[in-house]
């Protein structure tokens, strides 16, 4: 796994009570724009398919604290194909990378139909190494991860405050876009997700509005927890 190329960011995630949400939002708010995905206050939809080797190998990466681990999955917004991306996300130590390239429509049928030659004469660094992790390695799409994502952006430190809610697991199929999915909620009814993340430093405007050292700081990781849910049905 090569990190030298990579752009590392910090990550911070904490399990908050749905109550805590509305006074953050409004410190917040006087100084963050929301996301240009959102569509409302509320947010927008994140539906992502999740790949793994056949021995699920994030999974135990992860539970195992492995320093160096890399995951990765296809995204679309508000169930739309207007935007269909091959991200791959890498973690080292306590810093994050996201990388992310499009992929059309008719690549990714192609994908989940096993027809990975569509995407053979791809020359991005990205779609080659997930070609490669689909022809050699044995990886297949394990598990549909949804939720609803109300995201804040502050230009200095590149900073984003994130809340996480309705986390839920695709149960029955791996199409992103199949109406007939099956979805079963993860989280706690009063529980989301707060995540940090931002460049070399927290600004400490927003650190005071946020306060994060308040708050306990957990391993989240929504792949692990649906993937281990969709496990339960099928031992």
């Amino acid at each position: 796994m090569n990190f030298i190329e990579k752009k590392f960011r910090h990550e911070l995630k904490f399990y908050i009570n749905y109550l805590e949400m509305p006074p953050l939002v409004s410190r917040i708010s006087t100084i963050m724009k929301m996301d240009k995905h959102s569509l409302s206050k509320e947010g927008y939809n994140i539906r992502s398919l999740y790949f793994d080797g056949v021995h699920d190998h994030a999974i135990y990466d992860k539970n195992e604290g492995i320093f160096g681990r890399e995951k990765y999955r296809i995204r679309i917004y508000n169930g739309s194909d207007s935007i269909i991306n091959l991200e791959r996300k890498s973690k080292y130590g306590d810093f994050i990378s996201k990388e992310s390239v499009p992929i059309s429509r008719d690549e990714y049928d192609a994908i989940l139909n096993g027809q990975y030659e569509q995407i053979g004469n791809r020359t991005e660094p990205l779609i080659r190494d997930f070609y490669h992790a689909l022809q050699y390695r044995n990886f297949k799409p394990r598990v549909i991860v949804d939720y609803i994502r109300a995201a804040y952006t502050f230009e200095p430190g590149n900073v984003r405050v994130t809340f996480d809610k309705e986390l839920k697991a695709g149960v029955n199929g791996i199409d992103l876009f199949d109406d007939r999915n099956i979805y079963e909620n993860i989280l706690y009814p009063e529980q989301l997700v707060l995540e940090v993340k931002f460049d070399k430093f927290l600004p400490d405007v927003i650190r005071q509005l946020v306060q994060p050292e308040r708050l306990v700081r957990s391993s989240i990781s929504k792949y692990v927890l649906c993937r281990e849910r969709t496990i339960q049905y099928f031992k």
